[in-house]
């Protein structure tokens, strides 16, 4: 024992210096070395030329995937100043492309507001970038200089003379941190989108000039988020033609707020806070949720749409069908909760507050057409869910909705702790019965859907408690529906989708993820859900059985089982996992250690939102529009 503490002198403590730390642990700083950190990277340049137009420097910023899969963002900011920094006696260029926190950002008069989640800037995508070259135009020339994972590899240096200004960063994300370094157009897409409706009036091109995958994107929305809303509600019938706006400072915060009604039963707010989507809330939230219901209430009462004695809508009742943005833009936002996108300052949630009280009464007198829509919507969301209250309390004197009284159907596990615990949500009987069989069942439980569930986009509460299929999923999982789900109560930490690998069982996954999206969404952004992965093939040869889960795969092991094409191999395609028997069926899709799940995320709500509605939503005619211009993405389709 005292050898070992001996061995513990300065010697072993590590210090890591410049950007080291950053290539040590990247996803402190970027979250992961998964596709999510990969794309963040573009994010963190974009945010400075995003800082720039807030600012009222920059009115164009251009992100370009060149064929070689680098990345290029460009802009016509200002520039990185070149003169050389007084406390780094570097290019103030260098310094900040290689110290962490240098910018801009922190102190000092460079931005009033900033945008970014981590904050930590280029010095990040540098010290991750295989290379990186960045050009500045400003001070009448243009100037560049190269990287390689963090180190400059020459001076700066001054070329041509150029009017122009602006920064231009080129870089190569380097393959041994990150698992692939392949950039997805739709992710790239939907953010910078997402920033144009954010920043009304600046400009966004993105572009792919990969071979084969060649597409641009232009993006600019003189309106803002007020076509953010009108955009996201596309796909809906909206119940009123004017999107209630407005934009006002107070105390050196920018409040921006944009919504209208629709014929929706489920309320679609989207929150950010200096860009950053805030997808827990907080109290900007906060503030626009107590203004709502206090103003529609007191004009209800004011103008005879509520009685003394009738009881006060509730938020839910005055929510329902409600698309809104709420964007504040403040000096230090301050973020709290796991995946830091929950804003904690705690003064911004009185100024969102009185800022949206004073706009909607103001509104709502001065609009008596569209108040009387908005009442008449808020009164038939309060009588459905005094339906759904009568419902429930129904399903509970049956005993449908205790955790006491589980659906016969559902084969249970043994274990009792929830978090060693899984579920499978099986399509059919016969499918059913083969998991049954294989299944492990100290921790495996598994419940047999019949047929399709109801479309819940089209159904409210109190309709969709009628219907067995639903209650049994409520019941097994034990945590409640709706306003009353409780995570805590949960009783499977897995739910994994298992249907089978054609067009229904497609039909009945999304039927499934609409539910949980629109009713358990806890579930959802927790990471409980999970859609299982069957093999489409079965190849065969002599004793050798080996399975594929796409035609490529398929291919590769048929040349590998007969490279030289000596012996037929045997192919079985799977139609349905009743084909499957229960040593199968465990070997390729419910053994931990050999099968794939895919965990189910909602990084992009709105866009998950817009999915759901465009699929499952009454309006045909953008259903047809989004098969069409999708079908040719469709990879297996069984008809």
């Amino acid at each position: 024992m005292e050898n070992r503490q001996n061995n513990y002198n300065a010697e072993q403590i590590q210090v890591l210096e410049g950007l080291e730390p950053v290539r040590k642990r990247p996803g402190m700083y970027i979250g992961s070395t998964s596709a999510r950190g990969l794309h963040h990277l573009v994010y963190e340049v974009v945010d400075n030329s995003i800082d720039e137009a807030l600012a009222g420097y920059c009115t164009e910023v251009t992100v370009t995937i060149d064929a070689d899969n680098q990345v290029t963002v460009t802009d016509n900011g200002r520039g990185i100043p070149i003169e050389v920094h007084s406390q780094t006696g570097k290019s103030t260029l260098e310094t900040v492309l290689t110290i962490l926190h240098a910018g801009g950002k922190f102190g000092g008069d460079g931005y009033k507001v900033s945008g970014g989640l981590h904050g930590v800037g280029v010095s990040v995508v540098n010290a991750l970038s295989e290379k990186l070259e960045v050009e500045v135009k400003r001070d009448g020339y243009r100037y560049i200089q190269s990287y390689s994972k963090g180190l400059p590899l020459c001076e700066v240096c001054r070329m041509e003379e150029t009017e122009e200004t602006g920064t231009s960063m080129t870089f190569q994300p380097d393959p041994t941190i990150f698992e692939e370094v392949i950039f997805k157009y739709e992710s790239l897409e939907n953010r910078l989108r997402e920033l144009a409706f954010l920043n009304k009036g600046i400009r966004i091109v993105l572009e792919d000039k990969r071979e084969e995958q060649e597409r641009k994107s232009i993006f600019h929305y003189s309106g803002g988020i007020r076509e953010f809303v009108r955009h996201i509600n596309k796909n809906r019938e909206a119940l009123h033609e004017t999107i209630l706006y407005f934009e006002k400072e107070k105390e050196e915060s920018v409040v921006e707020i944009a919504m209208q009604y629709t014929d929706s039963y489920t309320e679609n707010i989207f929150s950010f806070a200096n860009n950053i989507n805030t997808q827990e809330g907080g109290t900007h939230m906060s503030g626009f949720k107590g203004a709502m219901t206090r103003c529609i209430n007191d004009y209800g009462r004011k103008n005879g749409y509520l009685k003394e004695k009738d009881t006060n809508l509730l938020g839910e009742d005055i929510r329902e069908g409600l698309t809104a943005i709420i964007s504040v833009k403040l000096r230090n936002p301050q973020y709290e909760g796991q995946t830091k996108t929950k804003l904690g300052n705690s003064e911004i949630k009185g100024i969102v507050e009185s800022l949206t009280g004073e706009f909607l009464d103001g509104f709502l007198e001065e609009n008596p057409a569209d108040a009387r829509i908005i009442m008449d919507k808020c009164l038939r969301a309060q009588r459905a869910r005094e339906a759904a209250k009568k419902a429930r309390e129904l399903t509970r004197r049956k005993g449908v909705l205790e955790n006491t009284a589980l659906p016969g159907k559902l084969a249970d596990c043994a274990e009792r702790d929830a978090s060693l615990c899984e579920i499978y949500i099986v399509e059919g009987d016969s499918a059913g019965g083969s998991a049954k069989q294989g299944r492990d069942r100290a921790t495996q439980a598994i419940l047999p859907l019949r047929g399709k569930i109801l479309n819940v986009e089209k159904a409210r509460l109190d309709r969709m408690l009628n219907f067995s299929e639903i209650r049994a999923m409520i019941t097994a999982f034990g945590a409640g529906i709706g306003d009353e789900f409780d995570e805590s109560k949960l009783r499977y930490h897995k739910i994994v989708i298992m249907t089978d690998a054609d067009v229904d069982g497609a039909h009945i996954r999304t039927l499934l993820l609409t539910f949980f999206f629109r009713h358990m969404k806890p579930l959802v952004e927790s990471g409980y859900i999970y859609i299982a992965q069957p093999p489409l093939y079965k190849l065969t040869k002599g004793k050798e059985v080996r399975y594929a889960y796409s035609d490529e795969q398929m291919k590769r092991e048929m040349q590998e089982m007969s490279p030289e094409k000596e012996g037929l191999v045997g192919i079985q395609r799977y139609k349905g996992l009743g084909e499957m028997n229960p040593d199968q069926l465990w070997d390729t899709t419910m053994d931990p250690k050999t099968r794939t799940l895919l965990r189910v995320t909602i990084d992009e709500a709105a866009v998950a939102d817009e999915i759901f509605t465009t699929l499952m939503g009454e309006k045909v005619e953008p259903r047809r529009e989004f098969i069409e211009n999708n079908a040719r993405y469709v990879t297996n389709l069984d008809i």
